[in-house]
């Protein structure tokens, strides 16, 4: 029995000449329609469900160009070949900006024709079939893995794998592996939980413990501030890994990329992990050196982060650089990055510009308040989705094209990544307890050690110590933390969101690329 390949309407002034094409093509199982000119091709495909349209380019009256454009017209995404005497590049110009699928010259052979309907017709469930069988020889591979003793640069290298397979897997979303891929990303975190609670604690004063957001400046901007390199620091609040290896792609044609990670410090939120990064401290010592700091995140004051270029400034001062000229800049909103955009040429001047956007983790916070950022944002795809959209329009795109030509080495990072919360943990505290969802520090508070980590010596893990006998509870996995009382509202308004604080790949692996633009 034949396989039933698809549905192919050929127009071609002379149709008949083509004869043993044809009957080749229907050996292979295709169904062929035949005109001889543009004005019948168009009205065929209107009353017609063509996969696919062979199109002659040399027609009298109407010819292939036009039946294009008109084709397109009433069916934008319909699949086109276009068949031509002449190789003129104006011609491919034309077809190419048309969105031909492929461009052939005559003379064809019936194996030219058979090979091009297959590229345009089967290539994205080739691809989809080869993508499935590929994940299914590696999925045994990643669990084996997790059966041998991993260090961190190990649980990084399949983090990456697995986001890999994340992205490649949002193209083929009828594969039915998804919820799959899901699942074994869950297993992966429950025992990357287990790693993370065995070792954090001993990396606070370990000389060779794995690099952490304090560690950025030191380690990527400090030497090139030396050699006198124009210097982006970049920090997108709250993107994770994956997003950055979706948004790579639109990176890649302005800059050299060498993507590498640190490990965010643990409440993974932005007062403890993003003011590392700026001031190069644990959390202990921030506070120790900074009061006002101290007091904020003791208030839960609404902005925890406004000394941030202060701290960068002290920071960059212990370097004993030749006092640096540094730009900082904090982006809340789409006007104030499009102000920045304008007046990028002023800041170029300076020796550094430090640049935090923080439309990713707006994202994640408010797509747990509006009904159409969940409609948005109902999973990790659709996450990824609107990170790469977001860029792909953004003011920052074009800055980042700017940085490019002017040669900058550009260190895109983040504070901290997010992830998708599904587990409720009943929590037991006072009225002293901080508000966080995935985190929260106060006394007498309580919850199981099945779902969250528990710290009843901060100092041992280098974290403030707010009033007496403080302790620190750091939710696992996808679990987030509801009083009794009120279970029922915390459980509508952030079940399925994504949060921060807690333990898992997603919000505690950091991207850190190192991108350097090829000047003009």
């Amino acid at each position: 029995m034949i396989k039933k390949r698809g549905n192919i309407l050929w127009v071609d002034d002379e149709i008949e000449h083509l004869k043993p094409h044809i009957l080749f093509l229907e050996e292979k199982g295709y169904q062929l329609s035949k005109a001889t000119n543009g004005q019948d091709a168009i009205a065929l495909s209107k009353s017609n469900q063509y996969d696919l349209i062979l199109l002659d380019h040399s027609m009298p009256g109407m010819d292939g160009i036009e039946t294009l454009a008109e084709l397109k017209k009433y069916r934008s995404s319909l699949l086109i070949i276009m068949i031509t005497k002449t190789e003129d590049e104006w011609l491919m110009d034309e077809a190419i900006s048309g969105q031909v699928e492929q461009f052939l010259i005559k003379p064809v052979n019936p194996s030219q024709i058979f090979i091009a309907c297959k590229q345009s017709l089967e290539k994205n469930k080739i691809s989809e079939e080869k993508a499935t069988s590929d994940y299914l020889k590696q999925f045994q591979q990643i669990d084996n893995a997790m059966q041998d003793t991993l260090d961190i640069d190990d649980w990084w290298r399949l983090y990456d794998r697995l986001s890999d397979w994340q992205i490649k897997f949002d193209k083929y979303r009828d594969t039915g592996l998804g919820n799959i891929l899901e699942e074994q990303i869950s297993t992966c975190n429950r025992e990357f939980t287990h790693f993370i609670e065995s070792n954090y604690g001993l990396w606070m004063d370990a000389e060779d413990r794995p690099m952490l957001t304090k560690d950025i400046v030191p380690q990527y901007v400090i030497p090139r501030l030396k050699r006198e390199e124009k210097t982006c620091l970049l920090v997108v609040d709250c993107m994770r890994y994956d997003h950055f290896k979706a948004i790579m792609p639109l990176l890649e044609p302005m800059f050299d990329i060498q993507l590498e990670y640190c490990l965010s410090l643990l409440p993974t939120a932005t007062p403890y992990s993003r003011n590392a990064i700026f001031s190069g401290m644990f959390s202990d010592e921030l506070v120790a050196k900074y009061p006002r700091q101290a007091s904020d995140m003791k208030e839960e004051a609404p902005s925890l982060n406004r000394h941030e270029k202060q701290f960068l400034i002290d920071q960059l001062k212990k370097y004993k650089l030749n006092e640096p000229s540094v730009h900082y800049h904090k982006i809340w909103a789409v006007e104030e990055g499009n102000k920045f955009q304008s007046h990028i040429k002023e800041y170029a001047n300076q020796d550094l510009i430090a640049l935090v956007v923080n439309f990713v983790d707006i994202l994640a916070h408010k797509s747990s308040q509006m009904d159409v950022l969940k409609e948005m944002v109902p999973d990790e795809s659709g996450y990824r989705s609107a990170v790469e959209n977001w860029l792909t329009q953004s003011w920052l795109l074009k800055v980042l094209r700017y940085f490019s030509e002017m040669g900058f080495n550009v260190i895109m990072t983040s504070d901290h990544g997010s992830v998708r919360v599904h587990n409720d943990v009943m929590v037991s505290a006072d009225r002293t307890a901080s508000s966080g969802v995935r985190y929260k520090y106060g006394r007498n508070i309580n919850t199981n050690t099945k779902n969250a980590m528990i710290i009843r010596e901060p100092k041992d893990y280098r974290l403030p110590e707010f009033g007496p006998q403080p302790t620190y509870i750091i939710a696992k996995n996808d679990s987030y933390f509801v009083y009794p009382n009120e279970a029922h509202k915390y459980q509508g308004k952030f079940n399925n969101s994504f949060q921060h604080g807690g333990i898992s790949m997603e919000e505690m692996i950091v991207p850190v690329a190192i991108m350097k633009g090829r000047p003009q």
